[in-house]
């Protein structure tokens, strides 16, 4: 259980890598608790600024363990309670997400999944390599993915992500690409080097900047027009304030890197 997710530290980038290549990375239970476990420690962590998430093995991840789901049927309520916990649980991972300080890339390659795609669209910015496929495929073997359906539909046109969920066909990756699922498209060989290299080039800004940037960005998006506006002119008003901010403006215009003072 301890190595069903790896986590290695380059600088102030951590990369976690579901580890469970023999089921594609399906989220388990355990598998669930530890990403939330691991997610849960780097939101308390200052010295990491971005967080890139990736998959051991030949996919990313394909979902659900539906062997394990099909074993919580055993129980008398056929398993009534188990599944209640069970989408609870992972609704509170897929939350997590956008609600950590740092930013989240998503690494994808393989295949992406019913709850693997909703991972996808859960993380903030996502890089795939060229010939991952991406899908909401549980209506194929009579299983809506609605709780995936959640994420997707607020990355994606509702049209498209309607078509997805409803014909279980999956997508590629320069299409995925074109709705907005992911933000490029790269080659295999290279996948890990380009997140790696928009991962750094995010770390090397101003971390509370970030951080309070990633915060308005989730909070304004479900707010009227008026009232994202007024919200986040008091954001930028508090930004403005902060002594980095203004060492920020002063290099600038002098012509030099800032000292700042914070991670």
């Amino acid at each position: 259980m301890a190595d069903l997710v790896l986590r290695k530290d380059s600088g102030a980038v951590a990369r976690l890598t579901l580890n469970s290549p023999g089921n594609l990375n399906a989220l388990s239970d355990t598998m669930i608790a530890r990403l939330q476990d691991e997610l849960s420690r780097l939101a308390e962590d200052r010295s990491i600024r971005v967080i890139i998430l990736a998959g051991s093995g030949k996919a990313f991840c394909a979902g659900h363990d539906l062997k394990e789901m099909t074993r919580g049927r055993s129980a008398e309520d056929g398993g009534k309670a188990y599944f209640a916990d069970l989408f609870e649980r992972c609704a509170t991972l897929m939350m997590t997400l956008p609600q950590l300080p740092q930013p989240v890339i998503a690494e994808v390659h393989g295949i992406a999944t019913a709850a693997g795609c909703q991972l996808v669209a859960s993380c903030d910015m996502a890089v795939a390599a060229a010939g991952t496929r991406f899908g909401v495929n549980g209506v194929n073997i009579g299983l809506f993915c609605s709780t995936p359906m959640v994420a997707l539909s607020r990355n994606i046109p509702r049209k498209q992500a309607f078509e997805m969920l409803t014909t279980g066909a999956f997508i590629e990756a320069e299409k995925a690409e074109t709705l907005g699922l992911i933000n490029r498209v790269v080659p295999q060989d290279d996948l890990a080097a380009e997140t790696m290299r928009l991962a750094e080039t995010v770390a090397a800004k101003l971390g509370s900047a970030v951080r309070i940037g990633k915060q308005a960005f989730y909070e304004q998006a479900q707010m009227p027009l008026d009232q994202a506006y007024a919200y986040t002119g008091q954001v930028m008003v508090e930004n403005m304030l902060d002594r980095d901010t203004e060492e920020g403006i002063s290099a600038f215009l002098e012509k030099r890197d800032p000292e700042w003072e914070q991670p």
